[in-house]
């Protein structure tokens, strides 16, 4: 089965108002996950956003069959024993359809703006590390446990209650050799970002090799993709969205790792992406107001796909 989400920006204009709308127009139109990023700001300029783990407290609460999950959290801000202990908490809110999406963080700006540093990226994937180590570590042992990493540590520390719904991982990037293997070693999901589709084949037939290294099967990590889709009603509609966003489809190195089209052209590359080996898609919709557009997508691309 091929499963159809949305991806937003949080921090490029998410309001509550507009959280609550694209929540409700995910659950009514059959989507199957709304995911989100998780920054402060990508400016100039800087945008209103919600704070990413408030605003999916609120998803859980208001939804009912919507998966959902930062994508992805860095773990440069976000101390990762809170971090899980936050997820796991919404995870059982919601029933079990939260996700933990963690990263290594890239956004250099956004660090030196709010008093975070922002470290090379050799130390950034050691923190992550240490992240991932300690997320597994609480979300699996009903026992105290201690580690001690380079950035992080516990010392017999226990996820209390303990969680009553298993907190997935997801991992997202592209990178073979630091985010791959990390996949292979703690992810039940990885998500390839802004890839086209015989890269992410050729990726993907990395990760099984990574994973067979360390004695788990293919089927235990679920392949997902991260990439702009753009879709209009027809030629004319679909140029007009292509301006808006400069994006030039006769570039096609630019053009293949996005998913561009009328309807008919979108169903065609969800498709190559899936014989790619693509199990989830989380779109990323940048015109948080554009609720034809989603409707569009509902009416004529979704039934391809969730019978």
């Amino acid at each position: 089965m091929t499963d159809i989400g949305l991806m937003l920006e949080g921090q490029a204009g998410l309001t509550w108002e507009r959280w609550q709308r694209l929540l409700n127009a995910a659950e009514e139109y059959g989507f199957q996950c709304m995911f989100r990023s998780d920054h402060f700001t990508i400016g100039p300029p800087d945008e209103e956003s919600l704070e990413t783990y408030v605003s999916l407290t609120f998803a859980a609460s208001h939804t009912k069959n919507i998966e959902f999950s930062p994508c992805v959290s860095p773990t440069t801000f976000r101390n990762p024993a809170l971090t899980v202990r936050m997820a796991a908490a919404i995870c059982d809110l919601s029933g079990g359809r939260m996700l933990l999406g963690l990263g290594a963080g890239w956004h250099e700006r956004e660090h030196k703006q709010f008093g975070i540093p922002f470290y090379d990226k050799a130390t950034r994937f050691e923190m992550l590390t240490d992240a991932l180590e300690i997320t597994k570590r609480l979300r699996d042992s009903d026992t105290p446990v201690s580690y001690q990493g380079k950035h992080y540590s516990l010392e017999d520390a226990i996820l209390l209650e303990r969680p009553k719904h298993y907190l997935r991982i997801l991992i997202g990037g592209n990178g073979p050799k630091k985010t791959l293997p990390l996949a292979a070693q703690f992810a039940d999901e990885w998500n390839g970002v802004f890839i086209d589709p015989a890269g992410y084949a050729e990726r993907s037939a990395l990760l099984d090799g990574y994973l067979q290294e360390r004695g788990r099967k293919s089927s235990d990590v679920k392949r997902s993709l991260m990439t702009q889709i753009i879709i209009g009603k027809d030629d004319a509609d679909l140029q007009r969205r292509l301006t808006h966003f400069g994006v030039d489809p006769s570039n096609m190195e630019e053009s293949a790792k996005r998913i561009i089209g009328t309807p008919s052209a979108v169903v065609e590359k969800i498709n190559e992406y899936a014989e790619a080996g693509v199990q989830r898609f989380a779109l990323q919709w940048l015109q948080l107001d554009d609720m034809d557009g989603i409707e569009l997508i509902a009416r004529d691309v979704l039934p391809h796909f969730h019978k």
